[in-house]
């Protein structure tokens, strides 16, 4: 059988790997890559152990860093797996520095490379993701789409080869997990909230954590909103937080960081989530629920056309605003937008058909 090599190292592309590893072990040996770049248990192994996914046959421990630092990190590891394990294809998600370092090891070992939730576009150059996207996309052999929009992207950029639009994976896992998730997850119990009476949120992109008064500003709006607003805080959220000596008023609950079911669930039961998250954006989406998109645009176009989803930029008036429509945004039609939830048997009867 052929061999690929699958790049995973986010909460992302945890959730992304799972429903995609399950059809690659029918038609290949499937070689699964994890980078470290999350590494503790919140950020990483509960995912694995709720997903179902198979243990890492490297873990390559790179921890957090710099860009530079842990993508250079990353190279030098990958590169010396990849020589070792030889595989016929590397498959990579999205758009961390995972992303780019898999790919671009790759390539220059003449490895094809797949990426899977190609064409996503923010246009805002200054994000690190949209770097780490538009770079693998360039360097790919096949580029597996989530939409119409994302393929129109890729030949504005005189990509349209090997072009793909195969739906979002991140809907095969909602599909598989939702119904799973509200019948065992007892987080709202723990946590002692009703559903429809609280926001989720989550913050953790540069752009907001970095800058200590936009962080306070996003901090101040939730402190202002009508419901308690439930937090699980990123790793990078609660350093800056310390950093800043930022208080937290009553309004807002702090948690770890919560495993895959138990999000879905929080999703599920919110009055709206609020978040700097692509995969939460969808999610929400995915679950019926109205999403306040915490940054100054989104690659997720089609949700906020729908009306589903709004774009902000931590505006305070915006979010306020926004969320008092939740049960009006409910109403809205539900279009759908990313697929059916096949995305992973696409993906693998591509690949199964050209490489032999």
């Amino acid at each position: 059988m052929s061999k690929i090599c699958t790049i995973i190292g986010a909460r992302p592309q945890f959730i992304k790997a799972g429903p995609l590893s399950v059809a690659l072990r029918e038609k290949f040996v499937e070689i699964m890559i994890h980078t470290g770049q999350h590494y503790d248990s919140g950020m990483s192994q509960r995912f694995f152990d709720e997903l179902h996914l198979p243990e890492p046959d490297y873990n390559l421990g790179v921890g957090s860093g710099s860009h530079g630092a842990q993508t250079a990190a990353m190279l030098k590891l990958l590169e010396e797996v990849y020589v070792k394990e030889k595989p016929d294809a590397v498959i990579v998600y999205g758009d961390t520095n995972s992303t780019l370092a898999g790919a671009l090891a790759a390539v220059k070992l003449h490895i094809p490379v797949a990426h899977v939730e190609a064409g996503l576009r923010s246009f805002n150059r200054e994000m690190p993701e949209e770097i780490n996207r538009l770079l693998t996309d360039h360097i790919s052999r096949w580029l597996f789409t989530p939409s119409e929009t994302s393929k129109k992207n890729l030949k504005l950029e005189g990509i349209t080869d090997n072009v793909h639009i195969v739906g979002d994976i991140m809907l095969d896992s909602v599909l598989k997990y939702s119904e799973k998730a509200e019948k065992n997850s007892s987080i709202m119990l723990d946590l002692d909230i009703e559903k429809n009476e609280f926001y989720l949120a989550t913050i953790h992109r540069a752009e907001n954590t970095d800058d200590k008064i936009r962080l306070k500003t996003i901090f101040q709006v939730f402190s202002d909103l009508d419901k308690k607003v439930i937090l699980p805080l990123h790793p990078r959220t609660k350093n800056r937080m310390e950093e800043y000596s930022l208080k937290v008023s009553d309004n807002i609950k702090i948690i770890e960081p919560a495993g895959y079911l138990d999000m879905l669930h929080l999703m599920q039961c919110s009055k709206s989530v609020l978040t700097d998250s692509g995969g939460i954006q969808k999610e929400a989406y995915y679950l019926g629920t109205p999403c306040i998109t915490l940054r100054k645009e989104t690659e997720w176009t089609e949700t906020v056309d729908a009306g589903w989803n709004t774009v902000t930029n931590g505006d305070k008036s915006i979010i306020l605003s926004v969320a008092e429509r939740s049960d009006e945004i409910r109403l809205l039609p539900h279009p759908d937008l990313y697929g059916n939830g096949n995305s992973a048997a696409e993906i693998v009867n591509i690949l199964s058909s050209e490489i032999s």
